[in-house]
């Protein structure tokens, strides 16, 4: 590198730290500034021979984290100089010692909890990549700014993903997809959270993503004259109130609108709230509530809103501390619009999350709403020796809940998942009452375990000490806090009795002079077709295997050896090695990997792909290769935990056989609807119609149509064709 290039690059590091200092949220002291300058300093001479893939000095990733903490979560000098110093013990000559020695306890056990996380990062092995998300969870017992520096981290890791190999891309995106995105937004980045669910969406879908900026791009001039028109007459009437205000007109994240997109079924132009009103207010702490409902009183005095579709989480906050009121108005030309009322001390929150509490708090950071959360996140963690796997879906389960808030007896609030029951609240309660429950009373009735709760519901448990948790709870309950005790509770009685069952087996067996070792027991757990010893163990306890079975197993046992190669290597033939009902008759339709190799699969019956449907390979334990679609709604969970399992996939040639597809179509229920569409059908000698159905309802019909198809490209014009017929309202493939 040139002395001159070397040049103009320390001038732009030196400008980055001053704007690092101008943007903080916090109030910097002398002391604050000192702090990050020597933080700053140790960085930039610890990475000083280092650089990016991208080429540039790597110092300006942990600047830009820093930045990212300063302005956009807005946390304190400490947390700007952990964030600075997060890759030096991990990729530099300094150590944790070194830190301690220059920056103190605190920042270096922040510095310390990033190490750990890094370093288990990007393993192949599932069980090692679920244990990594485990391991980073359970540093929110160290301290919680490990976990916020390190979604700031992946923020800027996202950002500049560029320079990287699309397989590294894809596992990263879904990564950030399936943990961090729901991390920030438990905390309540909701910002942050956007940016990297929009992000992760340009790289696990790319086309999908080009789709819907495009439409945005092309739609913005339209909508900016809607809300133009939309706010005007509520900006005259707030002045004439003397109301300080500002009112921004927010655009739907790119992936909200593909979420609403693909669960609803409909097209972009159908995703009717594509954006939002923001209405932010300032005023003193006393006339916040008043002012809030003051501004839904002139909304609704000019816009009709739609009464089920109230938000009121200033009376009830959610557990993150989001506070505003949520209201959806018919605007002009009968489209819904949603307003979101904030006060400023609201919008800070809703934008930086728990730092703005501090702020408000005076500078405690021992804020209340935060230990509250923690305290909450240590329930979930409470359980970690169980499965990684277990703890990480379990531990999601809480992330992106909404939330219902219902009543104790005595009049205490609780906030729950949506949609959770009377047994949830019984373990959110506590979980020894929850391990008792007996019954549960519901505005005074008694309901079932099951019976899902709704807003304001006022929940008695009854509790017995003779009940404990059988396997069926676990259907009457949707929270990762309860599924997580009722399996811990089942796991460890199922323990209990495998203890016993292991020792009535050595007697047994003894009987039968026959010593309980590793090979007799692997010989049983084959001869019984089981799983693992655990399973043995238990049902000899439980009185699942008796005497007779035993007797059994011995006189066979002079066969064991052949009986366990028989039933544990089982080398498929080829003509049987998938099932002809999945498998597409052409091998040759599809090609696996770089060398497109030619490789038996099967079609996955979660999405069923066609020939022209964006696919890969997942490489499973026991039934090969099986086919997925790549918006399948299992794909982000298996490109994230199981990378190493993807092959490439695409389609080479769709012209040799048939494929089956469903459609669902719906319209209004005419005189010859059924004739036109069959019809339609029918005409096209490439389409065989296998069945169909039809269902009227008061003067609409939902039909049902199976066809085979030899590609993508006729479907789709089979598709467009049958939307042509007057009447038909939507046709989506299923």
């Amino acid at each position: 590198m040139t002395p001159d290039v070397l040049e103009i690059e320390n001038k732009e590091i030196a400008k980055q730290y001053k704007q690092l200092l101008k943007i903080s949220y916090q109030t910097l002291s002398k002391d604050d500034k000192k702090l990050i300058r020597m933080a700053f300093d140790i960085a930039v001479d610890a990475h000083k021979e280092q650089r990016r893939k991208s080429g540039e000095a790597y110092i300006f990733h942990p600047i830009a984290v820093a930045k990212i903490v300063a302005a956009e979560i807005g946390l304190d000098a400490t947390s700007i100089a952990a964030a600075l110093l997060h890759d030096v013990v991990e990729d530099t000559a300094y150590n944790l010692a070194d830190i301690e020695q220059l920056f103190g306890p605190t920042v270096t056990r922040i510095v310390h909890g990033l190490t750990k996380i890094s370093h288990l990062e990007y393993q192949s092995d599932v069980s090692l990549q679920a244990e990594n998300f485990r391991k980073m969870l359970l540093t929110l017992n160290e301290d919680i700014r490990v976990i916020i520096i390190k979604i700031a981290d992946r923020m800027h890791n996202m950002q500049t993903m560029d320079s990287m190999s699309p397989e590294k891309q894809l596992k990263i995106a879904s990564e950030t997809l399936y943990i961090y995105a729901p991390l920030a937004h438990r905390i309540g980045l909701y910002n942050i959270k956007s940016e990297l669910e929009d992000l992760g969406l340009k790289y696990t879908e790319p086309a999908v993503y080009r789709d819907i900026v495009d439409k945005i791009k092309e739609s913005k001039q339209e909508q900016d004259h809607f809300i133009t028109s939309f706010t005007q007459v509520i900006r005259d009437r707030l002045n004439d109130e003397n109301i300080k205000f500002d009112i921004k007109g927010r655009p739907k994240s790119i992936f909200s609108i593909r979420r609403k997109m693909v669960v609803q079924n409909v097209s972009f132009d159908e995703v009717y709230d594509k954006f939002a009103i923001r209405i932010i207010y300032n005023t003193t702490s006393e006339n916040e509530k008043f002012l809030a409902w003051k501004i839904y009183s002139i909304v609704t005095d000019h816009f009709r809103p739609n009464p089920i579709r109230l938000r009121d989480w200033i009376s009830a906050p959610k557990s993150t501390g989001y506070e505003a009121l949520h209201i959806t108005v018919m605007g002009p030309d009968g489209r819904w619009v949603e307003v979101q009322i904030r006060s400023q001390r609201m919008n800070e929150i809703a934008e930086k999350g728990y730092a703005a509490h501090y702020k408000y708090k005076n500078g405690d950071s021992q804020d209340e709403g935060l230990d509250l959360w923690l305290n909450k996140l240590q329930e979930t963690l409470e359980t970690a020796q169980r499965d990684a796997v277990d703890f990480v879906e379990d531990f999601k389960l809480n992330l992106y809940t909404k939330e219902i808030f219902v009543f104790s007896p005595k009049g205490d609030l609780y906030s729950l998942a949506k949609g959770a029951t009377a047994l949830d609240f019984a373990f959110h309660v506590h979980t020894e009452i929850g391990k008792h429950t007996r019954g549960a009373k519901v505005n005074g009735k008694l309901v079932p375990l099951s019976f899902a709760l709704n807003n304001g519901d006022q929940v008695e448990i009854i509790t017995s000490e003779k009940t404990k948790p059988s396997a069926n709870w676990l259907n009457y309950v949707i929270t990762g806090r309860a599924i997580a005790k009722i399996k811990s509770t089942l796991k460890e009685e199922e323990k209990q009795i495998a203890e016993e069952g292991k020792v009535i087996l050595m007697r047994k067996l003894k009987s039968q002079k026959i010593t309980l070792d590793d090979k007799v027991t692997q010989r049983l757990v084959v001869y019984f077709k089981l799983k693992t010893s655990l399973d043995l163990f238990y049902r000899i306890g439980a009185g699942m295997i008796d005497n007779k079975m035993l007797k059994e197993f011995v006189a066979a046992n002079n066969n064991a050896f052949v009986n366990f190669f028989k039933n544990r290597i089982r080398r498929p033939k080829d003509n049987d090695y998938v099932h002809k009902e999945e498998l597409t008759v052409k091998y040759d339709q599809l090609v696996f990997g770089k060398e497109e190799e030619k490789l038996d699969y099967k079609v996955s019956p979660c999405c069923n792909p066609i020939p022209g449907d964006d696919v890969f390979g997942f490489l499973t334990i026991h039934e090969g290769i099986k086919v997925h679609k790549t918006n399948c709604p299992n794909a982000l969970q298996m490109q994230s935990n199981y990378n190493y399992r993807i092959i490439k996939a695409f389609w080479i040639d769709a012209t040799q056989s048939d494929f089956k597809a469903t459609l669902k179509i719906t319209g209004m229920d005419t005189f010859g609807m059924v004739n036109s569409v069959t019809k339609v059908v029918s005409s096209n000698h490439h389409i065989d119609m296998k069945s169909v159905h039809f269902d009227t309802n008061d003067g609409t019909f939902i039909g049902n149509i199976v066809v085979k198809v030899k590609n993508k490209a006729i479907l789709d014009n089979l598709v467009k064709n049958i939307q042509k017929i007057n009447g038909i309202d939507k046709v989506t493939r299923l």
